[in-house]
């Protein structure tokens, strides 16, 4: 156990040194303590803070993901607000506000808001049957995107990547990753920052045509009937 302990903190610690950790460099290292329910995405000690590098920077642990760190609870706000402040909506970190007494002058205007622009993509849009090789009319839809993206004041692409349920689970869970990534890859390309964009495959888990196609159609009409589940899901969050 000490072992395997030693080899997940090495790893963090090398995530952490190549900028996949989290962006905030604490002047002060403050003690982050989590709720301790659910799935932690900071690796914990047995007083469930948050376990820091020598630089203030939290580790991951392999749960982390850009919602995980807005959902874990460390007291009152996300433990991402104090780990991953650069990710996690402003607005999810900004405690409660008191009441005002009722004589209070008009609050001043308050700022934006991060707002979710979520985009599905048809995978067969951008990739052909079974491939992770972006095709010309592919490229299209992300150059708009991109451009979309430089529109705003960014914080985060999510790019999440989903198959049929044809073929076997952990080839579709590989191909779903690969072509999240080429989305990321090309969008990067574009000019869009690569800490900005995280990706993440489904594989066939998350169908939206349900029990619509049978198996009995035939393979060609049932590659066409489950089409829908073919897809890519990119959510932009930033302000306007």
């Amino acid at each position: 156990m000490i072992k395997q302990t030693k080899k997940q903190m090495f790893a963090l610690a090398a995530i952490a040194s190549i900028g996949l950790s989290a962006s905030t460099v604490f002047a002060q290292v403050k003690d982050v303590v989590v709720d301790g329910k659910g799935e932690i995405p900071y690796l914990i000690d047995g007083r469930n803070v948050v376990a820091r590098s020598g630089t203030g920077l939290c580790w991951r642990t392999g749960y982390w993901s850009p919602a995980a760190a807005g959902t874990a609870m460390a007291g009152q706000l996300p433990v991402g607000c104090e780990c991953d402040s650069d990710i996690v909506p402003k607005d999810k970190c900004a405690p409660a506000p008191a009441a005002a007494p009722a004589a209070a002058p008009a609050p001043a205007a308050a700022t934006p808001k991060p707002t979710a622009d979520k985009v599905k993509l048809s995978a067969d849009a951008l990739f052909d049957f079974d491939k992770a090789v972006l095709k010309p009319e592919g490229k299209t839809k992300l150059d708009d995107l991109a451009t979309k993206a430089k529109g705003i004041k960014l914080e985060v692409i999510l790019a999440v990547g989903h198959t049929d349920r044809l073929g076997s689970d952990s080839y579709n869970q590989k191909l779903s990753e690969r072509r999240a990534n080429a989305v990321k890859t090309y969008l990067v390309s574009k000019g869009i920052e690569a800490n900005r964009v995280y990706t993440e495959g489904k594989g066939e888990r998350q169908p939206v045509t349900g029990k619509n196609c049978s198996d009995k159609l035939g393979r060609k009409k049932l590659i066409e009937c489950l089409q829908p589940d073919r897809r890519v899901e990119i959510e932009l969050v930033g302000t306007k």
